[in-house]
């Protein structure tokens, strides 16, 4: 019952996938914090190589780069085939890698709409796929293996803006969570989902031009998240304290799904 080993998981080995920024950067920096192996994937070479590199001096703790497009088949299964040849299992699968598309209803393209889904929700499911048989070699009742699928509030609730694959992907990102818990929990694989709110990143920057204040306002916490909320939940579901939590989508996001009569239209 200690928290030192409720809350260990130290001596893992992660995959986490866009985690060279935003919430797969905070996800990555709080493994290996805690002494987890992190393999981190991103389709910008130099900037995913240098990320590592800063995070493993920083935490002391192995971060291997691993440049690909898993957008793709061929960019997924040159990924998992990386990963088999230099690891015999794997703990942690964290599918975080995403893309978000904005047009004018109108005009939204097809181009758009496919670029979004095919990240957001095909390489989640063919990814888990592909690493299941690694996933699964040190998996068992006591200590099962992880993944956790990154979500988003968008697929809870309506979104403001005109980025309507986002909100469809996440959705599905949601159920798929639950589609692949069932499937999964026989081979003691534990499937979920976080559904994130506002955290500082590229994709939510880029929408309110790195200026946060307005939307910190209308949280109900007063404030964007942090990078020990996401870690802290992450470790959470991965240790020992959450081995009971199955096909769950959990939000982080200061209480504005679960906080009834807020206004989600106006962020």
């Amino acid at each position: 019952m200690k928290i030192s080993e409720l809350f260990n998981v130290s001596g893992k080995v992660a995959i986490v996938t866009g985690g060279s920024r935003g919430i797969g950067e905070m996800i990555a920096a709080g493994f290996l914090a805690n002494g987890v192996k992190v393999y981190v994937t991103a389709r910008k070479e130099a900037a995913l190589i240098e990320k590592a590199r800063e995070l493993s001096e920083k935490y002391e703790c192995e971060c291997i780069p691993v440049p690909c497009d898993l957008s793709t088949m061929e960019g997924m299964t040159s990924f998992v085939n990386y990963i088999e040849s230099n690891e015999e299992h794997i703990d942690f699968l964290i599918n975080n890698a995403g893309a978000s598309w904005g047009e004018p209803y109108a005009e939204y393209s097809e181009k758009g709409w496919d670029k979004v889904m095919d990240l957001n929700v095909k390489s989640i499911f063919y990814l888990t796929q592909k690493l299941t048989p690694i996933l699964k070699i040190k998996a068992s009742i006591e200590d099962p293996s992880r993944v956790i699928n990154i979500g988003s509030i968008d697929g809870l609730n309506v979104p403001a803006l005109e980025s309507y694959a986002y909100g469809a992907s996440k959705a599905a990102v949601h159920h798929l969570t639950r589609v692949q818990a069932r499937r999964l929990v026989g081979d003691n694989i534990l499937v979920n989902a976080i559904a994130p709110g506002p955290y500082e990143s590229m994709m939510l920057g880029a929408a309110v031009n790195h200026d946060y204040s307005l939307i910190e306002s209308r949280n109900p916490r007063k404030r964007i998240g942090s990078p020990e909320d996401i870690a802290g939940l992450t470790i959470f579901l991965c240790s020992r304290a959450g081995a009971y939590t199955v096909g769950e989508v959990i939000t982080s996001d200061g209480g504005l799904v679960g906080t009834a009569g807020h206004d989600l239209s106006q962020l």
